[in-house]
């Protein structure tokens, strides 16, 4: 179901997607009645966008028309991450949905057939994300105990474990070409893992070889308790796409900032302050553009080029999700139940 608001503020358009269907005889209330949205990925020629939810749904949507096309359903279970196959996986109808769920099972839909092609379960306890190597051939899961799994998709073995953030949940694994040759290790993918307590490893891998080094550790300070509207902010890190030796970090820390952190340099070079403790971030692959969500119902959006910053308001709960769209013309935001979708125009 969709609905069209007004031109947002400072000339962006906003529509309105409600993705789950109302029950019948209830009443539209935003705040009840349809689960969570878990996360919001896209197809690499971005005709399609991809949901995940708390009522183990995986929903395929046709982007121009916002139009249910496919729905995936596992029961008695949550889905918690999502991710889209990379482009580089070949033709169209090869693309996949890798879900994780509260069981610590993945499972790998085909998006052309329609249909589950496997599932494997390389956690024992829920997984928090999940991410496709750059190539497609392997997939990095983590949990909320801290490991990290490698697997294959297409036979379901997981050929490592990674325990380095063992005790604290994988709020995030981001993947991303290697291009930054000063870092003085092999390897064609770069990928990070950030977990709850702070921490951030980056990693240098050929998983066609087995190859996985330690390219650095990053460890920030973390009060004692840090509550945002009832809310524990996440530990949240990306690779920034227009310049491959940064990479950004939002979380719990002593102050409410984005840190920007030179992966040559081995250095924090700028820091970016925050009106409140980030929930959610998300980095335009276009421009030099930086979404911010906020557990106070805001979404902020900074560009990095000039450094000026602007703010947005639309949601009625905590903005936990943000996700620009790989042309960067759209931006995706979440908040509980109900999805935003921003236009971004100019570019």
């Amino acid at each position: 179901m969709l609905w069209f608001g007004q031109p947002g503020p400072g000339g962006w358009n906003r529509k309105c997607l409600r993705p789950f269907t109302l029950p019948r005889g209830q009443h539209p209330q935003p705040s009840y009645g349809f689960p969570q949205v878990n996360e919001v990925v896209f197809s690499p020629g971005e005709s399609h966008c991809a949901t995940c939810s708390e009522d183990g749904s995986v929903r395929v949507w046709a982007l121009a028309s916002m139009e249910l096309v496919i729905q995936f359903q596992v029961l008695n279970q949550s889905c918690l991450c999502l991710a889209w196959s990379p482009p580089c996986c070949g033709r169209p109808e090869q693309q996949r949905l890798a879900a994780g769920y509260g069981d610590g099972s993945l499972r790998i839909f085909s998006v052309s057939r329609t249909a589950m092609e496997l599932k494997m379960h390389p956690h024992p306890v829920a997984l928090t994300t999940v991410a496709f190597s750059t190539d497609g051939q392997t997939v990095l899961s983590g949990d909320k105990d801290g490991l990290v799994a490698v697997s294959h998709p297409c036979t379901g073995t997981t050929f490592r474990v990674l325990s380095d953030h063992q005790g604290a949940p994988i709020s995030t694994i981001c993947v991303t070409c290697k291009e930054c040759e000063d870092l003085g290790v092999e390897g064609t993918d770069l990928w990070l893992a950030a977990s709850g307590d702070q921490r951030v490893s980056v990693w240098a891998s050929d998983w066609l070889r087995n190859h996985c080094e330690l390219v650095d550790w990053l460890s920030f300070p973390m009060p004692a308790t840090t509550e945002t509207q009832g809310h524990l902010p996440p530990s949240l890190a990306a690779f920034c796409p227009w310049d491959g030796a940064l990479l950004m970090y939002v979380g719990p820390g002593v102050y409410k900032e984005v840190i920007i952190y030179n992966l040559c340099q081995k250095q924090v070079v700028e820091k970016i302050p925050l009106p409140f403790f980030a929930m959610s971030l998300s980095l335009s692959p276009g421009t030099h553009l930086l979404a911010v969500g906020f557990a106070e119902c805001m979404l902020r959006l900074v560009d990095c080029a000039m450094g000026t910053a602007q703010d947005f308001a639309g949601h009625d709960n905590a903005v936990h999700l943000c996700r620009f769209t790989p042309s960067a013309r759209l931006l995706f935001t979440a908040a509980r139940n109900e999805i935003l979708v921003w236009e971004v125009p100019g570019l």
